[in-house]
């Protein structure tokens, strides 16, 4: 596994030290976490999916939480014998259980999650609030004068 030399971004850009942060942790889980296999969509322009595929897995053994920008969706599998009279010649069905953390985008929020057929489908939405959109800025037309304008204090010619 190669890394990445950030040193050079650090000279010219000031305050993105989570970001640099949230990039180490990536390349640190992304190549360890393999299972459950998982599939990210985007739906729309401010919509996104996650497809996790939990197949053997009931809705009481799944779990899933946001805290602090990171999604963590675990499943927990209880420990179970197997069922008398099962002699598997292949077991190729993962039961085992799982934690995969996915880190969220500023602004983005889990709207609603569905297991169907094996498939846990987490639905998530960037919000964007009102003040942090962007905003036309009007020019207003230039003064009437090329006089200062005194912000508390009154002009000589107001005095009298």
């Amino acid at each position: 596994m190669s890394t990445i030399d950030l040193n050079p971004l650090y000279r010219t850009m000031v305050g993105f030290d989570r970001l640099a942060g949230m990039m180490d942790q990536a390349s640190r889980l992304d190549g360890t976490q393999g299972y459950p296999p998982y599939n990210i969509e985007r739906v729309d322009e401010n919509a996104f999916a996650i497809d996790i595929a939990v197949a053997g897995f009931t809705e009481a053994e799944l779990d899933i939480e946001t805290k602090e920008g990171l999604l963590t969706v675990a499943g927990k599998k209880a420990e179970t014998e197997d069922a008398p009279g099962r002699n598997f010649l292949h077991r190729g069905i993962a039961q085992r259980s799982f934690i995969r953390r996915f880190q969220l985008a500023d602004h983005v929020l889990v709207t609603g999650a569905n297991l169907e057929h094996g498939v846990l489908r987490i639905d998530l939405i960037r919000e964007i609030p009102e003040e942090k959109k962007a905003r036309k800025i009007e020019i207003g037309a230039p003064a009437a004068s090329n006089e200062p304008r005194l912000i508390g204090k009154k002009k000589a010619s107001d005095a009298a």
